[in-house]
């Protein structure tokens, strides 16, 4: 059996280990241990890791349209409201899940780990 690409089943948030278990047990909660494999995932930690991205990918996508929106159109205030408060909101949960689990594959595949006082 080959094994899969840690960072694909990440984003799939699939177990980096084996492909085939769920890596979180609630929208961003990491399970304990992969139902598939029996992997241990509970000294995965992806940190700030996956918020710093969702704010430069959402903030660049969110920015740079309010910005066109507001040089082609030149809307009301109240319209960009409206428009981009929403979309910022949406963008950022569909991201922190697939980042998170990406993160987490990352520290997977590179065998890094959290240090610890054993390892000062």
């Amino acid at each position: 059996m080959s094994r899969p690409n840690p960072l694909a089943a990440g984003l799939m948030a699939r177990c980096p280990n084996c492909g085939e278990g769920p890596l979180f047990e609630g929208y961003l909660k990491v399970a304990a241990r992969c139902e598939a494999c029996g992997f241990d995932l509970r000294s995965a930690d992806s940190g700030d890791g996956p918020a710093v991205f969702v704010i430069l990918i959402a903030g660049f996508v969110v920015s740079f349209a309010a910005l066109f929106v507001e040089v082609a159109v030149r809307p009301p205030i109240w319209v960009h409201m409206i428009i981009w408060l929403p979309l910022t909101l949406i963008l950022s949960l569909a991201l922190v899940r697939p980042l998170k689990g990406v993160m987490l594959a990352a520290q997977f595949a590179n065998k890094a780990s959290e240090a610890g006082r054993r390892d000062v």
